[in-house]
Order: C-alpha cells, then sequence, then structure tokens
C-alpha cells in the first residue's frame, strides 16, 4: 500500500504534467502565444484571464470578428484558451451556449471562407527545383534545399517533421525509402508513424535520389538529417529551424519570379494534398500520407482540387 499515490494533491500535479507532455512543444508554444492575446485583452479590460468564464471569452472572440479575424483564427484561439486552462488546472466550457452561439452568429454575418496559404503544386515545385539545381550555390547547399522541398512535398509532411528527421529514421529499400516519424502533432500516444516514398520515374523530381545524394554529399551517418551552415559553408551538427523550410520555400519562389507573399511551410503538405486529390486519390489514400486523423482539412483540400476537374462548364461546348 505504501506504494500507491494517496496525496490527491500529488496526483493532480502528476496529472497535469501527463496533460502537457500529450502535447508537441511547437503546439504548446502556440497555445500560450494564443492565450497570452486573450490575457492582454482581459488585462485592458479588467477581465480574469485565468480561470475565465463563458462569457468574456464570447466577448473576447467578438472583439476578435471585428478586428476581422478569420473563423479558423476563433476557433484555434478557443483551442488555446480552453487547454491552457486544462494545463493549469482549470475548467472552461467552451461548448456553452454564449460562445457556441456567438460563434454561429459571427459566421453567418461574416461568413467563413478561408483564404489561407496557397498550396504549392506541381507546377510550381518543379520550377522552384530548376531554379535550385540552376543556381551558383555550392553544389552541397543545392542537395539539402532540394531534398527539404522534395521530401516535404512528396511526404505531405508539416514543417517541424521535415527538420525532425533523424538519420535512423530512415530505411532505403529496393521500393525506394520507409521514413519513420518517431512523433507527430496526431500521434497523440507516441506510437510513431511510418511513410514510404517510391522511386519516380523522372530522377530530377525523385526525394529518394534527392535524398541520397544529399546523405553521400553531406557525409551524415547520424543525428539531424537536415542541418544549418555556418558562415563559412561548413555543415554543422545543428538542426534546422521549421521556419526555414517556409524561408527556403518563398526564396527559391522570388527567385523563380512567383510573388511568394501568399505560400508559406504547410504550402508543401497542402501541395500534396491538392495534388494527390487533382489526380484522383481517394481520400483514405491521402490520410495515409499525410497523417490527418480528422477528414475536414482532406476534403477541403479534395473540394479545392474539384473545383476545375468536375466543373459544369467542361460538359458545355461554346
Amino acid at each position: 500500500m505504501n506504494d500507491i499515490i494517496t496525496d490527491i494533491k500529488a496526483l493532480h500535479e502528476e496529472t497535469l504534467i501527463n496533460l502537457k507532455n500529450s502535447k508537441a512543444n511547437n503546439t504548446v508554444r502556440a497555445y500560450n502565444s494564443d492565450f497570452n492575446d486573450f490575457g492582454l485583452f482581459c488585462a485592458q479590460n479588467g477581465f480574469k484571464s485565468l480561470p475565465s468564464e463563458p462569457k468574456i471569452v464570447s466577448l473576447y472572440l467578438t472583439h476578435l470578428s471585428t478586428k476581422d479575424a478569420k473563423m479558423s483564427t476563433l476557433k484555434r484561439r478557443l483551442v488555446s484558451i480552453s487547454v491552457i486552462h486544462k494545463l493549469k488546472g482549470y475548467y472552461l466550457d467552451t461548448k456553452h451556449p454564449s460562445i457556441i452561439e456567438n460563434i454561429m452568429g459571427i459566421k453567418r454575418r461574416k461568413g467563413s471562407i478561408q483564404r489561407g496559404k496557397k498550396p504549392l503544386l506541381i507546377n510550381y515545385l518543379k520550377e522552384i527545383i530548376n531554379v535550385i539545381d540552376h543556381q551558383k550555390n555550392e553544389e552541397i547547399k543545392k542537395f539539402r534545399d532540394r531534398s527539404i522541398i522534395l521530401i516535404g512535398f512528396s511526404g505531405g509532411f508539416r514543417r517541424n517533421e521535415i527538420v525532425s528527421l533523424d538519420y535512423d529514421d530512415l530505411d532505403f529499400v529496393p521500393e525506394g525509402l520507409k521514413i519513420n516519424l518517431k512523433k507527430s502533432k496526431t500521434d497523440q500516444f507516441g506510437e510513431g508513424f511510418s511513410k514510404a516514398l517510391p522511386y519516380f520515374d523522372r530522377s530530377q523530381y525523385c526525394p529518394v535520389v534527392s535524398l541520397k545524394k544529399w546523405i553521400e554529399v553531406s557525409q551524415i551517418v547520424s543525428g539531424p538529417v537536415f542541418r544549418r551552415f555556418t558562415k563559412g559553408s561548413k555543415l554543422s551538427n545543428n538542426r534546422l529551424t521549421d521556419q526555414t523550410v517556409a524561408l527556403l520555400i518563398k526564396k527559391y519562389l522570388q527567385l523563380a519570379g512567383i510573388d511568394s507573399k501568399n505560400y508559406s511551410g504547410h504550402s508543401l503538405r497542402s501541395g500534396f494534398a491538392t495534388s494527390a486529390a487533382e489526380s484522383g486519390v481517394e481520400e483514405r489514400n491521402i490520410m495515409a500520407m499525410t497523417g490527418h486523423k480528422s477528414t475536414e482539412m482532406v476534403r477541403r483540400y479534395i473540394k479545392e482540387a474539384n473545383l476545375f476537374k468536375n466543373n459544369a462548364l467542361n460538359k458545355i461546348k461554346i
């Protein structure tokens, strides 16, 4: 019986630690950033932010809507406020009518069409790779950058998943490449997740061929796959940040003469999903590659891909 924890306070603290560890570090940082904005709103208006109450949260959502925040932003902020309450040991009823009905009203008045960053589709992907190949940079940098972009697109990876890859996560097989993710955003229990990338017919755009070449020229045999270069162009042991992925995409789009402001690091992932949908890949197979647990986002990609593919005007001859 001595081994059984009977101190409720200790159990409570242990539970909070488990809740915090259930979230990826980047996710927790995003929650904190969102909650800080809510905290500022409360401080400016004489409200208590922690613990808060539904009517205060509802006022905050209205405040955001008057600043033309997107519905996706409102929903994300609500999730963040709720999670921070849980992590601090408080309960907040986010299903309270004052919150739900307010969101419904905002949605009806303003609509909820999402105008997020654009997906990087195959035509622009090829242009980026062509631009990289014609750069006068050191060859080793070219191999790293093209591998990041081709692997990110072909595997439907999130930015943090790309830069989190280690040498031991890679398994080159006759059919192509197996990549073992130790954890991901939707892998709540840390069970791991594997993706398979086959060889492409055109080696110039093949992620497997490109990554093999990068591993060869960089002579990496352990640790991070994608690393920083020092000012002297020497390869370091330091892992790239996920922001670097977005910066690389923008850099090469600009060099290709393409407006980069509507693209982000997520454009590789959304580009894969949209391109797959355009090619008629089934929803479940797209989700198997991207790791999406919900069909909502994948169906949005499919809907976007089908705007022209299944357009009624295609049947009209003028």
